[in-house]
């Protein structure tokens, strides 16, 4: 009697010692181990991580790292860390964080705007993605690549259209670089080739030509009209004469990209280089700036009318006036000049 006591007190404690471990699996794998109060963090692992390094970043929104490193490694996750933008769900269990962190490396936005040169896009974009400044820069201004999609160093701006992309952070330089030529080649329809040739300009004129349309109005009314007065210009063979290629000229020759130039001088329109439309006939062999779709559209669609000239409306901020005849256009321009100086813009 005594030993059927002392056996069943045995088998009474090894099952409480069974329930005591199945439980404690159960709440290593499958009870919520998230600390954060949001719906979700994201968490970004870099390329050549260890565990070590998934561990620090997930130490701040985990209860429990101890229970999370006992299932990471008895999924034998330690050797087969990615590298990845990773969203873990509050309330997820350890085994979910783990299948996340293995297969899931999910894709983020990416966004650029009107940037100057290939150099303020880069530390831009490397401020999104893991690729750093000099890679992308290196890829963007990549020789062969180039050459062999009919780009130069100057052009080459105009490859990359302002809007909102979808890749993956730890994408490569070269990558992004690649997607982008695509979504530029994307872009370019037949609709808008066909456009573009009807106006006797190529791809890389256009893109030049939106640019200083960019430029000249933030206005996207009346960025059809501004295009209508250059291709105007350019059907009459007269030189553009935009006060924006000056500016970036100056820019450019004084390797200073941050000055602020609110006034052209007439000894700035002397500036001896091929992006000064004061001088040269035809389109600057680059964007000065990196037009975006409505600018670029408004150049394809520019609006048919007969005026050559136009200038900043002081009564109507952000529009201008716009003119047929030289006379029209300086009584338009003295009232310009006059709020000018009553302002005291001298640069």
């Amino acid at each position: 009697m005594k030993l059927k006591k002392i056996v069943l007190f045995v088998v009474l404690i090894g099952l409480v010692a069974m329930a005591g471990f199945a439980y404690y699996v159960y709440s290593s794998v499958f009870i919520p181990n998230t600390a954060f109060n949001n719906d979700e963090a994201h968490i970004y692992i870099p390329t050549g991580a260890r565990f070590s390094d998934v561990n620090d970043e997930l130490r701040p929104i985990l209860k429990n790292m101890i229970a999370f490193e006992a299932v990471a490694n008895r999924k034998g996750y330690p050797a087969n860390v990615k590298a990845g933008h990773y969203i873990i769900k509050k309330g997820m269990s350890n085994n979910d964080i783990v299948n996340a962190m293995r297969s899931n490396n999910v894709p983020i936005k990416v966004k650029f705007n009107n940037q100057e040169r290939l150099e303020n896009l880069a530390g831009h974009l490397a401020q999104q993605i893991e690729a750093d400044s000099l890679s992308l820069i290196g890829a963007f201004n990549d020789e062969e690549f180039l050459i062999a999609y009919g780009f130069t160093d100057v052009s080459a701006l105009g490859m990359y259209i302002p809007n909102t992309y979808e890749v993956y952070w730890n994408t490569e330089a070269e990558d992004f670089r690649d997607k982008m030529l695509r979504e530029y080649n994307r872009f370019w329809t037949e609709s808008r080739s066909d456009k573009a040739e009807a106006i006797g300009l190529s791809r890389d004129e256009v893109m030049s030509l939106a640019a200083i349309v960019q430029k000249e109005t933030a206005k996207v009314e009346e960025r059809q009209r501004v295009a209508g007065v250059y291709v105007n210009r350019i059907k009459k063979g007269m030189k553009l004469q935009a006060d924006p290629t000056v500016i970036y000229a100056k820019k450019k020759a004084e390797n200073d990209f941050d000055q602020v130039i609110k006034r052209v001088l007439y000894r700035d329109l002397e500036l001896d280089s091929p992006f000064n439309t004061y001088k040269n006939t035809g389109v600057p062999p680059g964007p000065i700036s990196m037009p975006d779709i409505t600018s670029i559209d408004g150049v394809l669609n520019y609006e048919k009318h007969n005026y050559i000239f136009f200038v900043a409306d002081v009564r109507n901020f952000g529009y201008h006036k716009f003119a047929k005849t030289l006379s029209q256009h300086n009584r338009n321009k003295q009232d310009y000049v006059r709020w000018v100086n009553a302002n005291g813009v001298n640069r």
